[in-house]
């Protein structure tokens, strides 16, 4: 039987999913939900007549949901045979092209998915991407699939699908550190304030927060992974200037 994430903070059950997959996990499917949602109005919409669903869902403020257990197959993306194999994940995104999701969403989305691969790493030793529909189940070179290559849809967004690569690194980076014991435990460190923060941080740091991208100026609560990811997104662009 497989686990499911401690990262869960609300948990609503959809009845609409396959019910026991028939095959064994060793794909993600990254999905975008089209608005900036709570998961807990994605988890009403998982309930409505509209026959949909996804193992995990990110709500805008971060939060990380589930509405299938990972041993049942969702219903998410148009495709039976991937829904059996994949975790599928719902982030919050705006409405419009590219359908960007904000640093919460992505934050907790590397994390998931570093839960995910640590969990089921007979099967999913860490995340690969060459960017081609082409190689949807050679799980070997390629275990990221995409609503796009399935249905005549955008998702998972072009936010998200260009960054499928860097966002792979992140976890790969992380899966790397936990197994050989380099990363410290989540809550060793926390920083509050840009005083405590180390110089190398600060600038990126002080950009959120004027941005209001980081909503409690006064207390941050990041730790140090959470500090590294952020200035990563940083000198990638995603927050502009």
């Amino acid at each position: 039987m497989n686990s499911n994430s401690t990262l869960v903070e609300y948990i609503k059950l959809s009845p609409h999913n396959y019910g026991k997959r028939n095959h064994i996990i060793d794909t993600v499917t990254i999905h975008c939900v089209v608005g900036q949602l709570s998961v807990e109005t994605l988890g009403n919409i998982f309930q409505s007549e509209r026959q949909a669903s996804s193992n995990y869902g990110i709500g805008t403020d971060g939060k990380i949901a589930m509405y299938v257990e990972e041993q049942n197959a969702s219903m998410c993306s148009s495709n039976k045979l991937n829904d059996q194999r994949a975790i599928t994940i719902e982030c919050s995104s705006d409405t419009v092209h590219p359908y960007t999701i904000n640093a919460n969403v992505m934050l907790s989305l590397i994390k998931l998915l570093t839960d995910i691969c640590i969990r089921n790493k007979e099967t999913i030793p860490k995340l690969l991407w060459k960017r081609n529909s082409n190689l949807i189940g050679k799980v070997k070179e390629q275990n990221i699939t995409c609503h796009r290559w399935f249905a005549a849809k955008s998702c998972p967004g072009d936010y998200i699908f260009n960054r499928l690569g860097e966002i792979a690194e992140q976890v790969n980076k992380h899966i790397e550190d936990i197994n050989s014991n380099t990363v410290k435990e989540e809550y060793e460190v926390r920083y509050n304030t840009l005083k405590e923060l180390p110089e190398w941080a600060k600038t990126t740091i002080e950009k959120l927060v004027r941005k209001s991208i980081i909503a409690d100026g006064n207390k941050f609560d990041l730790s140090e992974d959470m500090v590294r990811i952020l200035v990563f997104h940083d000198r990638l662009g995603l927050y502009g200037e």
